[in-house]
């Protein structure tokens, strides 16, 4: 069983291919299964697969905070870093918002380089400290 640092960058490296495919998560799993024999945990898989199906919804809180690139100007692996930890911030209720930026940036910094992570750092902290995200807090602690 992967740690949930693993888990985050696989789900990573699953969204990512997703931005390249029109296959489902469930097919992209299958084949890294089968070229990298990635061996997804139910963290990973749950993370993709929602992740997955809210990309509109994320974009569009992604495209309001992103205030230096316009959305389609923003680098595949910045997009779908973002697109994770967005999703993990709201959704996720095991994950700290905190944790979700720390690794955020971190797989920035990995798969994109040291000013893609500070600009990631920068779109969720805008994000975190907007109405917007008090209003989404407020709105999961109410259910």
């Amino acid at each position: 069983m992967a740690n949930r640092r693993e888990a985050r960058d696989q789900a990573f490296q699953i969204l990512f291919e997703k931005t390249f495919s029109d296959s489902t998560v469930a097919e992209i799993i299958e084949m890294a299964g089968l070229s990298r024999d990635m061996i997804p945990d139910d963290y990973t898989v749950a993370t993709a697969e929602n992740a997955a199906a809210k990309f509109e919804q994320l974009d569009d809180i992604i495209s309001r905070y992103s205030l230096r690139r316009a959305l389609p100007r923003l680098a595949r692996v910045v997009l779908t870093v973002l697109r994770l930890a967005v999703y993990e911030i709201i959704y996720e209720p095991t994950v700290d918002t905190s944790v979700a930026i720390n690794e955020a940036v971190e797989l920035a910094k990995k798969y994109a380089g040291e000013e893609e992570s500070g600009f990631v750092n920068g779109v969720l902290g805008a994000f975190v400290r907007s109405e917007e995200f008090a209003a989404l807090t407020a709105e999961g602690d109410a259910q």
